[in-house]
């Protein structure tokens, strides 16, 4: 094989930031489209004079508006991670997670055991990225596990002093965080967690690419934080964690 013909045969290497370009444009371009088919529906219902003739015209306008909110979507796990960090308590953002789900997820949300132990802590996150972050994984667990039952949410702060439990300790990133962790029981688990939400577009199905824990690890990272997973297969539990910086006493941005 010669040179020439070993280059026509490699794989071309894009760079993620140029794949998201595309993506994105694409994305604009298809919901661009879309719209102009809405509007043509539109008109279309307007004509239509018989009842099952406007069912059908108003199915058609509502697969187009399922298929511009699944590029919203798409759109949405590859935007640029720029948060505008405030001052935040804690226990508010917990709170405010609970409602959005109960909201999101109403068939799921009373199979969720929460755990909270939170005193008067302050965070220094974007309130609604952060939230994101963490819906994220609520929607990745219910759409993995069809039938779960119930699955279990834990929040607390990881102490700054030596004598912190040694069991919520291990594998943290640093003292003085706000920790999240979601449960999972999974009694068939093989997937490696090394890499968990480092690896976009790596595992896809109809709908799902892969992109929504590589957004909580992108959220979690531009607030300071961490985010990773630990397969525990004494128990047979997932166990997903997020760790965010404590807004120290007297600081602020």
């Amino acid at each position: 094989m010669t040179l020439g013909e070993e280059s026509r045969n490699e794989t071309p290497s894009v760079a993620w930031p140029d794949v998201v370009k595309f993506v994105r444009q694409l994305g604009h371009d298809i919901r661009n489209n879309l719209n102009a088919v809405e509007l043509q529906s539109a008109y279309l219902a307007e004509l239509a004079e018989e009842l099952e003739l406007k069912g059908e015209v108003q199915r058609l306008r509502e697969m187009v508006s399922e298929i511009g909110t699944s590029l919203q979507k798409l759109s949405v796990g590859l935007s640029q991670t720029a948060p505008t960090l405030i001052p935040y308590s804690a226990a508010d953002f917990v709170q405010d997670l609970k409602q959005k789900l109960a909201k999101d997820f109403p068939n799921q949300n009373g199979k969720i055991n929460w755990d909270v132990q939170l005193k008067d802590e302050k965070l220094q996150i974007d309130p609604q990225m952060a939230q994101q972050a963490l819906v994220e994984l609520f929607a990745n667990a219910f759409q993995n596990e069809r039938n779960l039952k119930s699955i279990a949410a834990k929040v607390y702060i990881d102490p700054p002093s030596q004598t912190a439990s040694p069991a919520r300790t291990s594998g943290a990133a640093g003292n003085g965080r706000f920790v999240f962790e979601l449960h999972e029981t999974k009694t068939k688990f093989e997937l490696p967690t090394e890499n968990w939400g480092r690896e976009p577009l790596r595992h896809m199905s109809q709908g799902h690419y892969s992109l929504g824990l590589h957004r909580t690890r992108e959220i979690a990272e531009a607030h300071g934080g961490t985010f990773g997973a630990n397969y525990q297969p004494a128990t047979s539990v997932l166990v997903t964690k997020v760790m965010l910086p404590i807004l120290r006493e007297g600081k602020s941005s």
